[in-house]
């Protein structure tokens, strides 16, 4: 689906709110660094670009409605009964912390297009239940990777070992996503132990000529030059013939033993010799090339729990390609969309503070100085927006209070509200998340509130609403 949001769009405020009225299906790429429930206070340093920005990074019940709780155990009791279990082990700030993601998380999944990926950028206090989070919405074989970036130095101490790396859980919507492996030069100090000599006295560079496992027919599986795959549990991985011509061109290296006598199976040398400083080697889940923000560093800001660019642009070049869309509902001072726009991506972020619109003009508008970004350096038009979008997937609906019979009959005349039972006329029709906050006249986001219920609820949440209705005794 089509996203119904314009590149380059900006949204100020909820992105609760904002998400509801994204198009499902639309978004290929997700990267989200909310706050860690670190139970600290975030302020950017006077005088830094940043100034103004500070957030607080502790949650208890008064944060968020315990009764979005409930609604989450109707239609995801897996991810219910894992928040429930992490307010019993860590306590209610934890419970309310994982609430909130898990709301979003539900919205991320559905906006992702089959083929996308998510990333959610944690540290060790609440990856543990984050992951599982992850396993609940998404499902357990849609489960990447995880990576530990280390973004810091150790630190002295007491009684543990000092924490020096953040998490990122790498989720997909289905099996069909996209994935390119990252190559980085190879440490030079580090010499392969495949490399042996070749005919010329310089170092080559060899590969295996098997592949794990046996097959049960075909000439994978029968000898070659007198060594058998098979007896080893392996195959060629290569036909004889082209073993053959590799053989004639002197790129087979022969142990001077055959398995079984300490010796190996002959291997392909390198038509070139070793070269330590083009070596490359392929990226795992271990990240310890890409340096922090430091004091010193020309991207700095100042704004707290900034995240440098290259991070950004490694997920961003493995997990989508030139034109994809790529959405941060949390973006902060917005480094996720300056890579994706280097990229040549489209990009949307959302974010609570208005300083993100003026940190992402800032900072594009610097690349555009710096020739990185926009021919003639000017920038294409940026759109921020404070209103919730109106989702183009849904259809022509019919009037949503046409549904007041099926919805009667579903809810048996009670009010979904007080839950008394009242005769048809005296109920009507209400949005469970309000149209204003990115709701739909779809019948599931329909219920049926007798008069004084829903002059109570108003234009309020359906998750503020009960929390109401259980202050005043009501239900």
């Amino acid at each position: 689906m089509s996203p119904n949001v314009k590149n380059r769009t900006l949204f100020t405020g909820d992105n609760l709110d904002i998400m509801r009225g994204i198009n499902s299906d639309s978004v290929d790429l997700i990267y989200l660094d909310p706050p860690f429930n670190s139970n600290r206070n975030y302020e950017a340093p006077i005088g830094s670009e940043a100034a103004g920005a500070a957030f607080k990074d502790s949650w208890t019940l008064s944060d968020v409605d315990l009764a979005w709780h409930g609604l989450i155990a109707e239609k995801e009791p897996a991810l219910a009964s894992i928040i429930e279990a992490a307010g019993l082990a860590h306590g209610k700030g934890m419970q309310a912390y994982l609430t909130m993601m898990a709301v979003r998380l539900l919205e991320l999944r559905r906006i992702l297009k089959p083929a996308g990926s998510l990333y959610l950028h944690c540290d060790t206090t609440a990856n543990a239940y984050l992951r599982m989070l992850c396993d609940a919405v998404f499902g357990i074989a849609n489960f990447r990777s995880e990576i530990a970036w280390k973004r810091h130095n150790a630190r002295s101490t007491e009684k543990r070992w000092p924490r020096v790396h953040d998490t990122i859980l790498f989720v997909s919507k289905s099996d069909r996503f996209r994935f390119a492996p990252t190559k980085v030069p190879g440490d030079i100090t580090k010499i392969p132990h495949t490399l042996i000599a070749g005919p010329d006295g310089r170092k080559y560079q060899t590969y295996e000529l098997t592949g794990p496992g046996t097959t049960a027919s075909g000439e994978s599986g029968r000898p070659w030059r007198g060594y058998d795959p098979t007896a080893m549990g392996r195959h060629w991985a290569n036909s004889h013939a082209r073993m053959d011509e590799w053989d004639l061109a002197g790129l087979i290296h022969w142990p001077k033993k055959k398995t079984g006598s300490r010796g190996g199976f002959p291997r392909r040398r390198a038509s070139e010799p070793f070269a330590p400083e083009a070596r490359k080697v392929t990226v795992g889940d271990v990240w310890t090339d890409i340096d922090r923000i430091n004091q010193t560093a020309k991207e700095r800001l100042g704004y707290p729990t900034q995240k440098p660019l290259a991070l950004l642009e490694r997920i961003i070049k493995a997990s989508s390609n030139e034109g994809d869309v790529v959405l941060d509902p949390f973006c902060g001072c917005a480094t996720a969309l300056v890579a994706a726009e280097t990229l040549n991506r489209q990009w949307i972020g959302i974010d609570l503070s208005s300083l993100a619109v003026k940190l992402v003009l800032s900072r594009l508008q610097k690349a555009a100085d710096e020739g990185a970004l926009f021919d003639g350096g000017r920038l294409p038009e940026i759109h921020h927006r404070t209103d919730v979008p109106k989702r183009a997937d849904v259809g022509k609906l019919p009037p949503y209070k046409t549904h007041r019979h099926t919805l009667y009959g579903k809810q048996e005349g009670h009010c979904a509200g007080c839950g008394h039972r009242f005769p048809f006329r005296n109920l009507t029709v209400d949005h469970i998340v309000p149209k204003s906050k990115g709701g739909t006249d779809h019948l599931g986001n329909l219920q049926l509130l007798c008069g004084a219920c829903n002059s109570m609820k108003g234009t309020i949440d359906q998750a503020a609403f009960v929390a109401k209705l259980k202050a005043q005794g009501l239900r």
